[in-house]
């Protein structure tokens, strides 16, 4: 990313919207609120993918005692996973 602006278009009616919640005093400017969209979308991302997870670990059966080498595993798909 370049350039950090972002230019955006709203219809009259978002951004009257926009400009109320501004002069309520719930966010200083147009700017923050969107930044605060973005950080909640981001956080219900992770958290939508964090139920399928525990969806998958539910139906994958019934729990088993780890081994050494399945902590092995887990380790190293952690590493690959953060590159």
């Amino acid at each position: 990313m370049d350039d950090p602006a972002l230019q955006l278009e709203l219809p009259d009616s978002l951004r009257r919207f926009v400009d109320e919640r501004v002069q309520r005093g719930d966010y200083a400017d147009a700017a923050e609120y969107l930044r605060d969209l973005v950080r909640r979308d981001r956080e219900a991302q992770a958290a939508q993918r964090l139920r399928e997870l525990i969806q998958e670990g539910l139906a994958s059966g019934p729990p088993r005692a780890l081994g050494e080498s399945d902590w092995s595993d887990l380790r190293a798909r952690a590493v690959q996973a953060t590159r």
